[in-house]
């Protein structure tokens, strides 16, 4: 069993420590932590895609187990973690906090860098979280197979992971221009059992009619949602899971915020402001939701969701409701929004490419209790060899994105002439990635900013909902 300890180590001439604080993996989270038991305003309904009505459990039972769909849906404000749950989540968990000395060094600021670090786990992200717990509620119900998307890999391969543990069969549809870039992460996916397919694919209704229109279409989650969805629909023995927007993953990726809170205290600190990067949400909500919670609370904490300038929900998406995939077969949900059919540029922060945000983040951004920042990916690649080279860890395309926005933090508090304190989950590595940081070291990598116009030329083709 591992013990609580602090480990401190001297570095070079200066006597400078860096330090890891672990926990003993008797202290991984017990319950899982549901803001919006706290909220006070409940979120907008979520409506069915043809009748505009809001859903209840029959409508998503085609679609999730009954367990799943209750945690969706519930404002019950600690949910127990099932012990066969965190038994596998034993395996990487708790994962540890760092104070990034050799960072702050690097960049010569005064203020103070921690990052909570999720690579450790055996996909390398933290998208076995909600993988686990999926796959148990699934197998417990008698599912046979799950079907799924995937962009960059990170939730294909841990969902591969998780259902391996469990005697599940899974169907991944990964999205074309991350199935040529990466192809390890597939041949982790196979490793693990999973079937893997370059989304849109002509199995499915959905990936045939986007390939009707766009034969050389290079796919995007959207599109791979759709075509999850229609097999899980479609298959009596299936159920879909995704990794990320929904309430229930937001809800079981809280174990990082929750043990990031314990270890901070372990440090004798308390963040000034925390960061995740941003796609669907899941990350920046696992570690930010508990510390929203302490913000409501009276705590002066500000929490910061980094963001791809190529696919800006959050900082240019209309808060609006939409559908979850390209095509209209999911539910509608009130998000902030690029657009359904939206199609991204095929940058290198893969899991990031998703045209709307999770509704319980953009409602979190929408009361002003999270802010939201846009980055161009080289300005992200810059900031991941750095830490790479004062840290010792290559952070994926994805969790760049935290990186460049935590320096760019310790940089502004330099300039106003203060110390901050910084917390960031770092949240996964870059191993699966290596093609990326090649093209960024040969000054490949082309920066793209998604034009606002766009965004507004999207809007026409959001659902028509009257409430």
């Amino acid at each position: 069993m591992r013990v609580l300890v602090a480990l401190a180590d001297h570095l070079g001439q200066e006597g400078t420590l860096t330090t890891k604080y672990l926990l003993p993996e008797s202290e991984i989270p017990r319950h899982w932590y549901n803001i919006l038991a706290d909220l006070g305003s409940p979120p907008a309904p979520v409506l069915h895609p043809g009748t505009k009505e809001a859903v209840g459990p029959s409508d998503l039972a085609p679609l999730f187990p009954m367990a799943i769909i209750e945690q969706e849906m519930s404002a019950q404000r600690e949910i127990a973690i099932p012990d066969e749950v965190r038994d596998v989540l034993g395996l990487w968990r708790p994962t540890p906090l760092f104070r990034a000395h050799a960072l702050e060094r690097a960049i010569g600021t005064r203020s103070h860098v921690y990052y909570k670090y999720e690579g450790v786990s055996p996909s390398g992200s933290h998208k076995p979280n909600t993988a686990v717990a999926q796959a148990y509620y699934n197998a417990r119900e008698g599912v046979k197979r799950l079907a799924t998307e995937t962009g960059a890999g990170q939730w294909g391969s841990s969902l591969s992971f998780a259902a391996a543990r469990f005697g599940l069969h899974v169907t991944v549809y990964m999205v074309k221009v991350s199935h040529q870039q990466k192809p390890y992460r597939r041949s982790m996916m196979q490793v693990w059992g999973a079937e893997v397919f370059a989304s849109p694919s002509t199995r499915t209704n959905a990936g045939r009619k986007i390939l009707e229109l766009t034969p050389e279409s290079q796919g995007s989650l959207g599109i791979a949602i759709s075509e999850a969805v229609e097999d899980a629909a479609t298959h009596d023995d299936t159920k879909y899971a995704l990794g990320s927007v929904l309430n229930h993953v937001c809800l079981h990726q809280t174990v990082i915020g929750l043990e990031a809170q314990r270890q901070m205290e372990m440090a004798g600190e308390y963040p000034d402001v925390v960061i995740g990067c941003h796609g669907g949400g899941s990350n920046f909500a696992g570690i930010a939701i508990p510390f929203v919670r302490d913000k409501m609370n009276g705590k002066k904490v500000r929490l910061v969701a980094s963001e791809p300038a190529s696919c800006p929900s959050l900082t240019k998406g209309v808060y609006a409701f939409d559908y979850g995939d390209a095509v209209g077969m999911t539910p509608i949900v009130k998000m902030h929004t690029l657009g359904h059919d939206f199609m991204p540029p095929g940058i290198h922060a893969g899991g990031l490419r998703y045209h709307g945000a999770a509704p319980l983040v953009s409602k979190l951004l929408d009361m002003g209790l999270v802010e939201a920042v846009a980055y161009p990916q080289r300005a992200c690649f810059e900031a991941a060899v750095t830490f790479a080279r004062a840290e010792g860890i290559v952070p994926a395309p994805e969790s760049s994105h935290a990186v460049r926005a935590a320096i760019d933090e310790a940089k502004k508090a330099d300039a106003e002439g203060t110390t901050r304190v910084v917390l960031f989950n770092l949240s996964g590595h870059g191993h699966f990635d290596l093609g990326a940081y090649d093209a960024y070291l040969a000054g490949q990598l082309e920066d793209y900013e998604y034009p606002s116009e766009a965004v507004a030329s999207a809007m026409a083709q959001l659902p028509k909902i009257a409430l």
